[in-house]
């Protein structure tokens, strides 16, 4: 039944990984099942039959697909079934989609759809990576236009020692959590969280990761050569060298001169006549290439702007090729939040909001990997009017979801541990403006913002981008790439780090890859720039951690208790916590190995707490004092609650320093007094004296 079935095996560093084909979708255009380890991921690639009309750009879509019955979870939402893509399953999906795309032909206008379906997890094999693979075999064998295959790792270091695939219990003390995917020749895509790694071991780790993903490229390769499909033909887009040569000639001078500025709107203004009177001109004579005169001015904007930095090394704002935009910082702009910074790069300006919450005030996950809270959070947002255009909101996208994730890669190794600074940290960068790597300008402002807040971060961190422009083998980096570099370039490398090391890289290419010497460079630019950022800017603005937190957030007190004691600290139905919260203002959470965090405005009612919990999971010790409250009044004393759930007698004789002859004359019930313990029996109960406290605090005043 299945005559085109084949399985094809090998090792991937280490690992058995097979590729079957042939038995399940057999209507895709390319179809795999990865089994790399027990972690099994179905991909499939499709296409359409007919360009899409009206359209200047090859729309691919890629899709990381988690399924929650992979873990072996049913989901918890009302329907029971997986919602919308989780912000992991997208961080997946551009992880995939960063690599292949460059590899498209530039003129398709063919939908190209590409879907991983994550059917089971082994811990030990990343589900991420498996996809990354089944995508470049599925395009590969398939009959879709594809430059590939390319192949992508996972590397790690662990002890100073740079391991490939680490497996689950490598992930979680690695130094670096690395994803290089590249072709036969060229890296092609890098994405990068680290703990302060050089830059040095930064690039072996990625030329290790090189080295052995070229391995799997020719076994790819081999695998198409055997049984890949013929590639289908598709209506070229190409523009028209007749009709361009004619837009060049009739409008060059006046573009480069609209384009040699260094403001945005000024640029846009000068062109946007040029633009009306190049379709005066052409529109009649071409009537039928209307949508392609619009992509000859875009590419003879591009052609200038290349012409100028190969040729000329001039850059349209007229700065050196490792000059940064002017730059600007402040930090405690906005009242009664808890800490905020804004960094203003050249036009590109991000404001970034700090709040501190409780523990229990991280965020939930309910995904296909082992985590299941995140105590740091960081989201970024990209209105329309910070490129100066309208559209309504509609909550983040892809591109958000990701540049806020590097943003909180570069910062998540700063941030001090739970025992340390107990609290949920949330960043919200507020893009207010942007022409080029806001990404690192909410990392700059980030850091501000921390430190700001109060939080003890361990290191200042910045970000900067560098980019590339390949011409055969010419090729130059530039620091610090504003949108119209970014634009008509091949790379934008964005790096976050502190002064002793990278946290952070992602890089974005439209060519199909790099050179060892280009990454080393691009390390080289962007760690100078980023030093200058921290001493130059940053830190002038903000030298230090401010010393105490806002008044306005919370304050928070750290305990551990006895885990047995828990059920005690929160009684029955919940009724002690609640009654500990609501007297001294205070939000309690208990973790199930005895960890307390208490929370309060105002530190004495923290304080307050801490003592109560204290007296509760603690035996009083004679001669201790507390404020207590009268519960009950007999004929011969009082009883008295020191804590909730915890009572003693205060025997009549020991209510006052005179004679008492009733208990009535001196206390009444929710009275708060001051009691001493006495007396622990055998049997646990406890006796107090009001006399023996009075007495004690008398004798305090007079010392």
């Amino acid at each position: 039944m299945f005559e085109n079935f084949r399985v094809f095996e090998t090792e991937f560093a280490g690992k058995k990984i097979s590729f079957e084909t042939g038995k399940m979708c057999c209507l895709a255009n390319g179809s795999v099942l990865v089994r790399y380890g027990e972690t099994t991921v179905l991909v499939n690639a499709t296409a359409s039959a007919k360009p899409r009309d009206g359209i200047d750009f090859l729309p691919l879509s890629v899709d990381f697909e988690e399924k929650l019955y992979s873990v072996g979870k049913i989901p918890g939402s009302f329907l029971k079934r997986e919602g919308r893509p989780t912000d992991k399953a997208i961080l997946c999906s551009r992880l995939v989609d960063r690599p292949i795309r460059p590899l498209f032909p530039k003129d398709m206008r063919n939908d190209v759809s590409v879907v991983m379906t994550v059917l089971s997890v082994d811990p030990d094999c990343l589900p991420e990576i498996a996809g990354m693979l089944g995508a470049s075999f599925a395009l590969s064998i398939s009959d879709i236009p594809w430059n590939g295959p390319i192949a992508g790792i996972n590397v790690g270091l662990v002890d100073g020692e740079i391991i490939l695939c680490p497996n689950a219990e490598q992930r979680a003390k690695s130094d670096l959590n690395l994803t290089v995917a590249a072709t036969e020749k060229k890296v092609c895509m890098i994405e990068a969280g680290a703990n302060e790694v050089d830059d040095d071991t930064m690039l072996e780790a990625i030329m290790k990761g090189f080295e052995e993903a070229k391995k799997m490229v020719m076994f790819i390769k081999g695998v198409q050569a055997e049984i890949g499909k013929p590639k289908f033909e598709f209506p070229s887009q190409e523009v028209d060298p007749d009709l361009f040569a004619a837009i060049k000639e009739f409008a060059e001078d006046r573009v480069k001169e609209a384009l040699d500025t260094n403001d945005k709107n000024v640029r846009e203004a000068r062109l946007a006549p040029i633009v009306a009177d190049i379709h005066e001109k052409f529109d009649e004579t071409h009537p039928e290439q209307i949508a392609m005169i619009d992509e000859c001015i875009y590419k003879l904007q591009k052609y200038i702007v290349r012409r100028w930095l190969l040729d000329e090394q001039k850059r349209v704002d007229g700065r050196g090729m490792d000059e940064i935009r002017p730059l600007a910082a402040e930090v405690g702009l906005i009242p009664r939040v808890h800490g905020s910074g804004m960094f203003t790069r050249g036009q590109t300006q991000v404001l970034t909001i700090a709040t501190l919450g409780t523990i229990r005030e991280a965020q939930m996950l309910d995904g296909i990997d082992g985590e299941t809270t995140k105590r740091y959070m960081h989201q970024y947002n990209f209105p329309s009017y910070s490129v100066g255009e309208t559209r309504p909101s509609r909550g983040p996208g892809r591109r958000e979801i990701g540049h806020g994730a590097l943003a909180e890669r570069a910062l998540e190794p700063v941030i001090p541990s739970v025992e340390e600074f107990p609290y949920a940290i949330r960043m919200v960068s507020e893009v207010l403006s942007s022409n080029g790597s806001t990404s690192q300008g909410s990392i700059c402002g980030s850091t501000l913002a921390l430190m700001d807040a109060g939080v003890p971060i361990k290191a200042p961190v910045a970000g900067i981008s560098c980019g590339l422009i390949t011409e055969g083998d010419r090729w130059m980096t530039m620091v610090d790439i504003q949108g119209l570099e970014d634009f008509f370039g091949d790379m934008d490398f964005k790096v976050g780090g502190t002064h002793k090391g990278i946290t952070a890289i992602q890089m974005d290419l439209k060519i199909d890859g790099l050179t060892p010497e280009i990454i080393k460079e691009a390390f080289a630019k962007t760690h100078k720039a980023r030093d200058y950022i921290l001493d130059e800017i940053m830190l002038k603005a903000i030298p230090e951690v401010r010393p105490e937190l806002s008044k306005y957030a919370p304050k928070m007190l750290t305990m551990t208790i006895d885990p047995d004691k828990i059920r005690e600290v929160i009684g029955s139905g919940g009724k002690v916590i609640q009654k500990i919260c609501a007297e001294c203002d205070v939000k309690i959470d208990i973790e199930d190995d005895g960890h307390v965090f208490v929370s309060a405005i105002d530190m004495d009612n923290a304080r307050r707490a801490v003592t109560v919990i204290e007296t509760i999971v603690n035996d009083p010790e004679v001669g201790a004092i507390y404020k207590g409250v009268v519960t009950r009044l007999m004929t011969f004393g009082a009883f008295v609650e020191i804590a909730p759930g915890k009572e003693g007698l205060v025997h009549i004789s020991k209510l006052d320093s005179k004679r008492v002859e009733k208990v009535e004359d001196v206390v009444a019930v929710g009275d708060e007094i001051l009691v001493m313990v006495s007396e622990i029996d055998q049997q646990g109960r406890i006796n107090l004296s009001r006399k023996d406290a009075i007495a004690a605090m008398e004798a305090r005043k007079h010392q």
